[in-house]
């Protein structure tokens, strides 16, 4: 009896006072490796086998993280919005701006854009997926782009706004639209433009800076 609550409780979340310390490296190896088969297989396609043997562990090794294939998913998608980090302070509009969507292009064109390109499929029918979707990729935006616009209103960069956040609905959209929806020469990797993240951004600035009323300088 006393074995089965302690594994009730590390299933619930809550890790048991003793035994050995998850492994950080196992830990980034299984969240790497369910991001490459959910690429290759969808997330239909997606078993934890698949991952454990990509990653080189055993499905126990798994199981003792992750419960299911949805928790397994949901943690991996915490695991890349996390990578955010905290907003810079330029010193200016253009700055903070151009430091979002650069950001905001990283993950979309690394391990995060990709487990995006999933979610955005599956949560249309998986509530829980819906959930991360929103609390772990969408609103971490959302709060970063209303910082931005608070401090160039604080600044007299730009007039105030009724609402902070539409900014990042303008990021979100346009970025997931240039990036993912549109198969644009233009937006390909070049030798002027590096990657199509650059690019974006490059089309994308000078358009925001006018929608949020900013100041010619």
């Amino acid at each position: 009896m006393g074995e089965r609550t302690e594994s009730n409780q590390t299933a619930a979340g809550q890790p048991p006072a003793r035994g050995r310390p998850r492994d950080a490296e196992r830990d980034r190896a299984l969240l790497e490796a369910t991001v490459q088969v959910l690429q290759e297989s969808g997330y239909g396609g997606l078993t934890t086998a698949a991952v454990a043997k990509r990653a080189g562990v055993s499905t126990a090794t798994l199981y003792r993280r992750w419960r299911s294939k949805e928790d397994l998913v949901v943690g991996t998608a915490v695991r890349w919005a996390s990578d955010l980090g905290p907003q810079p302070d330029t010193g200016g509009l253009e700055g903070d701006l151009a430091a979002l969507l650069r950001d905001k292009a990283d993950t979309l064109e690394g391990p995060g854009g990709r487990l995006l390109h999933v979610l955005i499929g599956e949560s249309a029918h998986n509530e829980a997926l819906a959930r991360v979707l929103d609390t772990a990729i969408i609103q971490p935006v959302r709060d970063r782009a209303a910082t931005v616009v608070r401090r160039a209103v604080a600044r007299g960069d730009i007039p105030p706004l009724k609402d902070a956040h539409v900014l990042a609905d303008l990021v979100v959209g346009s970025m997931v639209s240039l990036l993912f929806l549109t198969p644009d020469a233009a937006h390909r990797a070049t030798a002027d433009d590096p990657t199509s993240g650059e690019a974006a951004i490059r089309e994308l600035l000078p358009f925001l800076l006018r929608a949020l009323g900013a100041r010619p300088t």
